[in-house]
């Protein structure tokens, strides 16, 4: 009994909290659990409604309060601010408007409480309150003014404008759901419409084309509205502004038709002659500036047009020379368009503007013509001279040819008619000269001459192929050498030969002398660079060696190496005489030097008492020469005199064909014979 009671209590407390008053029937459900509470259904409150607060939403009703002191407790969202309750009575009340796009939901906690322990009657119970929207927001452009710059050859369909349009009234309602429509268009001429796409977006369309020259800005005014009806449908405006943009619409044209100019034939000149254009376009854009082109007369490119940046006229230039037979004219025709296409909106492009340029071409004298500017011509070195080697073939339209000129002959090997300009060798040719390339030419330049007014001359350069022989014997790259006797026994030997192959080497060395053959031996014998080995021990003198060098052809040359054996500390350095300074001492330097002032000073007065055309000097000798003994027995006789060792180092010694001409002898530093011996001359005088 007591449990059917309590049943029927608590439906109608369900049934009284959500009565026809508060609530529609759907609303009516049976108890929801939400977690540790029980929601007992959703109150339906209407945004902005217009009552007098505080205003009662709902009553609230519990089956444990019966025969208690109780109290009802809310708490949650909106409360106490927006939402309170009679904890006596159960009584809901709203204080204030509710906006349901700041919050469309509120969900409250509902407690029963014993007045006097505060203990929780009943589990803890729950209801939300859903608010209900009305047409109280209007759709809303994302910008209600916008500017945009339009290209006036823009084709008809969609123009760059997209609107975007928004309604926060509830989703998926009338309320929320708008039409965006065109106001107004000012000027109204090409027509512009809106049409509307998904998502609240939308973009204006055109019809027709634009003409900068008749309008230049447009006015567009837009609307949008929603479908609500309460209180009434709302709506908004957008403007945009449209700048429309000069495009090429205008075809340039020429401001003459026939132009005319002169030049002197195998010139070239630059800005020649100047043609200018009218466009109606705005300036200095791609719709006005001009692009100038030949379309007919220039075949042979001699012509060329460009157009002047700062005031856009056509520059014509003489860009390759042409030899014309007599004065000529040229007619060329030329055309203009604009950088940019031109636009039209109905119909089909306008030609391209042309116009005329006659050239006066005037004929001048022109040079003589060889048949070739470089010719080539063969010839063996060392050959006999008065070989005629070339004889030109020149043409000239124009005048005669009267003379023909040596320009270049750097070694004075050939000699010109002045009439036919027919080249003979005067002299034998040596393809070794340093006046022949490293390609065996010898370069030759004539020139002929007419009898034009004023003369024109033309050139041809004569190249002569020196074909070789085997007209040089090999030779030491570098006739002395030092060896450490004390560590080696055997030195380097390398050979040259001026001639190319097959005249030169490798080679083929052995000595000159059979007495050298117990001394020496050569290994290997055969080769660009040999090794002289000592077969016994030598003592520390210097030596001289007789070689005899073949070539590929067994042409032999004949050379003599001037070998130093000496003893070398730990650095390879030969063991010499104390340098001259130390030997002398200070005093001895002093010596030296006063002799040397109280010449100068004898030879001062001299000058002075006679003059210098009185003083007669006796012919110099040939200078003292000092004989070096060399060992001529292999070494077996006993050293008798003490070694003279060079004490230069290898930089300051110069050799020329082998032979060493000059040794500047520092007698400060000791003699090194790694350096001595590695440095052997690369450069090979020609002739």
């Amino acid at each position: 009994m007591a449990f059917e009671q309590r049943k029927s209590v608590a439906a109608a407390a369900v049934a009284d909290c959500y009565g026809s008053k508060y609530s529609s029937p759907s609303k009516r459900d049976l108890l929801v659990r939400s977690r540790r509470r029980w929601v007992l259904s959703t109150i339906e409150l209407e945004e902005e409604k217009e009552a007098q607060y505080p205003f009662e939403i709902s009553q609230m009703y519990n089956d444990k309060i019966e025969g208690k002191a109780f109290r009802f407790l809310l708490s949650g969202e909106g409360v106490p601010d927006v939402f309170t309750i009679n904890e006596n009575t159960g009584a809901v009340f709203a204080h204030k408007k509710v906006d349901r796009e700041q919050k469309p939901l509120y969900h409250i906690n509902f407690d029963v409480l014993d007045r006097n322990t505060g203990e929780q009657l009943d589990k803890e119970l729950a209801f939300d309150v859903e608010i209900q929207d009305i047409n109280d927001n209007p759709p809303k452009f994302s910008f209600p003014e916008i500017t945009v710059n339009v290209k006036e050859n823009i084709q008809e369909r969609f123009l760059p404008v997209t609107l975007v349009v928004t309604d926060i009234d509830k989703e998926k309602t009338p309320n929320s759901e708008f039409d965006i429509t065109m106001v107004s268009q000012s000027p109204e001429e090409p027509k512009i419409a809106v049409q509307q796409l998904e998502g609240g977006l939308a973009k204006l369309t055109l019809k027709g084309c634009f003409d900068y020259d008749k309008a230049t800005k447009y006015t567009i005014i837009l609307q949008a509205k929603d479908h609500g009806t309460k209180p009434k449908t709302l709506s908004s405006t957008a403007v945009v502004n449209l700048n429309i943009v000069d495009a090429n619409t205008h075809q340039p044209r020429f401001k003459e038709r026939q132009y005319n100019g002169e030049a002197i034939e195998m010139e070239t000149i630059a800005n020649f002659l100047r043609v200018a254009v009218e466009d109606k376009d705005t300036p200095n854009t791609d719709g006005w500036r001009a692009k100038y082109s030949i379309i007919a007369g220039n075949e042979e490119g001699i012509y060329k047009i460009e157009t002047d940046p700062e005031t856009n006229e056509g520059v014509l230039s003489i860009v390759k020379k042409k030899n014309f037979e007599r004065t000529t004219s040229i007619n060329l025709q030329i055309g203009v368009k604009n950088i940019e296409d031109i636009f039209v909106c109905a119909g089909t492009n306008p030609p391209t503007d042309r116009a005329n340029v006659t050239i006066k071409m005037v004929d001048t004298n022109d040079p003589p013509e060889f048949e070739k500017a470089i010719d080539d011509t063969y010839l063996k070195e060392e050959a006999e001279p008065g070989k005629v080697l070339f004889k030109p073939k020149v043409i000239d339209v124009d005048s005669n040819v009267t003379r023909y000129v040596l320009l270049t002959d750097p070694a004075d090997w050939v000699a010109i008619d002045s009439k036919t300009g027919e080249i003979k060798s005067t002299k034998r040719m040596d393809r070794e000269s340093r006046f022949v390339d490293d390609e065996n030419v010898y370069t030759v330049v004539i020139a002929a001459i007419d009898d034009g007014k004023p003369p024109a001359t033309s050139t041809c350069t004569v190249k002569i192929h020196l074909a070789d022989i085997n007209d040089n014997t090999p030779k030491l790259v570098n006739n002395s050498a030092v060896m450490c006797g004390n560590k080696v026994k055997k030195v380097k030997v390398r050979a040259k030969d001026l001639d190319a192959n097959p005249y030169s080497g490798p080679f083929h060395f052995s000595l000159g002398d059979e007495t050298q053959k117990q001394q020496w031996k050569i290994e290997p014998d055969y080769g660009e660079e040999v090794s002289l080995v000592s077969q016994k021990t030598l003592p520390y003198l210097n030596y001289s060696i007789p070689l005899v060098i073949m070539d590929q052809q067994s042409v032999a040359g004949h050379d003599t190496l001037q070998l130093t054996v000496c003893q070398c500390d730990e650095n390879d350095v030969c063991r010499g005489r104390e340098p001259l300074s130390t030997r002398l001492g200070p005093a001895g330097i002093g010596l030296v030097i006063a002799g040397l002032l109280a010449f100068l000073l004898l030879l001062i007065a001299l000058l002075c008492k006679f003059g210098p055309d009185k003083i007669e000097f006796l012919p110099q000798d040939e200078g003292n020469q000092t004989l070096i003994q060399y060992n001529q027995e292999g070494g077996s006789s006993p050293c008798t005199t003490e070694p003279n060792f060079f004490q230069s180092q290898v930089d300051n010694m110069a050799v020329t064909d082998g032979q060493m001409d000059t040794m500047q002898i520092d007698t400060e530093r000791p003699y090194d014979v790694n350096r001595y011996n590695s440095s052997v001359s690369t450069m090979v005088q020609k002739g």
